[in-house]
Order: C-alpha cells, then structure tokens, then sequence
C-alpha cells in the first residue's frame, strides 16, 4: 500500500520541535531496509520494561530480520486520552525524557501527541513519517544513496488483542497501521498471541511476534500501586524517574496499606522485621492491584 503523501502536513503543538538528537541518518549496512520504532502509550509512569521492549526489538530486528534500526521513540498519550489517574502529560513526557537521557544512548521522546488534543495512533505514525521522511528527508548509506525510513509501531501483546476484537478498532486504521508500518509486538505468557494474529491473518507479514526470553510483568499499575501503598520500587524504574516521582507527589500514598504491614514497615526500620514481611506485602498488592487495572484499546502500559 502506498506511504502517506509527502505534502501531507500536521499542526504542532505550541513551541514544539522534533526531537532527532538520537536519530542516525546514515545506515550501517546498504542492503538493510532502515526503520524507527515507536512506542505509544501512558507511561504513567515509564518503566524498565518500557525501556526493555526496545532491547528486546533490537536483538530480534538484528538476528532475525533485514531491517536496519535507526531511531526509536515514546510518543506518551495526549492528557485527553481521559483515563483515571493519568498524570499531565507535561510530567509523563518529563519522566520518559530522564529515563531515555539516564538509561539509553539511543531512544528519544516526541511530545507531539501528548501536547494535542487525542490523536489515534494512525495518525501518530503518520506524523512520525512525515518528520523523518519529508522534514528531515530520511536517510542515506555510506555511498550517499538515500533511503526512505519505515515506521514501524512497537507494542506489546495486549494491544495486538484489542485489535482482533470486533467493533474495537476501525478497519481502516488497521489496514493504516499494520498494512502501511507494521508492528513488532512484544508477547506475554498467556495472551493468547496465536488466537490475535489468526484474526488479523490479512497483515500477518506486518506484524512480527517477539517472544519474550526473560518473563517481565512490571507494569505502570503495579508501580502506582506500590506508591501509593509506600512501598519501595527501586529496580523498577529509573532513579531519576522516582526521584521525580517523589519531588512532585505524583502517586501520593493513600494510607491505606494493611495495618500488618505497617507494623512490619516499623520492624524494618528498627531491623526486627521477618524474611516473610516482603511475601506478605506482595500479597496485598496481589489483592488489591486488579481495581486498577485497565483494558487498553490503543496503548500497552
């Protein structure tokens, strides 16, 4: 199907500039198709699993297929995406740039999308497109041969569900999204990934599968929770992230950790508490983490 058209142009948000600090304009091998990867989603807040979809897009893109990566971004939802306890996208976009500076050499953030007003993900990668392809006119080999660069949308499992949903997406953004860029779709025990890509059989050469080697669960919500439950997420997330996190008050604890738990949390500080006191907090997130947990029609977590 045909690229979008390079007169196609899209309004900006005010005083916005894209980011292509990272992006590499010439490619290392003449004979690889180049390609940016982007990730949309919340990022309320961004995680070490974020940053790993990437990693794992990486090695696979090397070892398994002929494309070329050149750039990778988060693109953090607009504040219209009205979904219970997003933060403002001026603090999501924040935290997604001191984890990229602090944790990768590679990846960038573009705040177009989160400073609109709600824009679907087509048109997201549309934009991304028009940047890379018309503004900065896309890259070159060694010898000066230009290439155009592919967009390609990186997400995990539970999107690629949504999307072999009936009534959940538009056929037209679909045949956009997965005929036009494809995905590489990060899998999940028991998303049942087989069952989505028999449903969206008619792009299954665009959409490419990434087994995850090392099981990762950490979601946003399950960081939520730990704050507001005052439970340590160190490992989690970026230092810098909740350093950040924590001079805003951005998940304030809502006091409601168990009273056992608070007493363990006394213990600790005093150095009496049980090897058992971290299994039984784990529990109380166990118990309590499926109120916050959220069916996304367009972004992974």
């Amino acid at each position: 199907m045909a690229a979008p058209s390079r007169t196609t142009t899209f309004a900006n948000p005010p005083d916005y500039t894209f980011n292509s600090d990272r992006l590499r304009l010439t490619l290392h091998s003449p004979t690889k198709q180049p390609i940016v990867l982007v990730a949309c989603g919340s990022f309320n807040p961004i995680t070490y699993h974020h940053l790993r979809m990437f990693e794992m897009a990486s090695d696979f893109v090397r070892q398994n297929t002929d494309f070329e990566i050149v750039g990778g971004y988060l693109s953090p939802v607009s504040d219209e995406y009205k979904k219970p306890g997003l933060v403002s996208a001026h603090h999501r976009v924040e935290m997604c740039t001191l984890a990229t500076k602090q944790e990768s050499t590679w990846l960038m953030v573009d705040s177009w999308e989160a400073f609109l007003n709600y824009q679907r993900t087509a048109v997201v990668l549309d934009h991304f497109n028009y940047e890379i392809n018309t503004v900065l006119g896309g890259v070159y080999t060694q010898d000066g041969e230009h290439r155009d660069v592919r967009i390609m949308l990186l997400a995990g499992s539970d999107l690629i569900s949504t999307m072999s949903e009936p009534g959940v997406w538009s056929h037209n953004d679909l045949d956009h999204i997965l005929g036009r860029y494809g995905t590489f779709v990060i899998e999940r025990s028991g998303s049942g990934m087989d069952q989505a890509t028999d449903s969206l059989a008619r792009w299954r050469n665009n959409i490419y599968p990434i087994p995850q080697l090392i099981q990762n669960d950490v979601s946003s919500t399950k960081v939520r929770l730990f704050f507001r439950r005052g439970l340590s997420v160190q490992y989690l997330l970026p230092a810098a992230v909740i350093t950040y996190i924590e001079q805003n008050n951005l998940y304030p604890d809502d006091g409601l950790a168990p009273e056992k738990d608070k007493g363990k949390a006394k213990a600790r500080e005093s150095g009496e508490a049980d090897a058992g006191s971290e299994s039984s907090s784990v529990r109380a997130i166990q118990s309590t983490s499926g109120t916050e947990r959220t069916i996304l029609s367009r972004h992974f977590q």
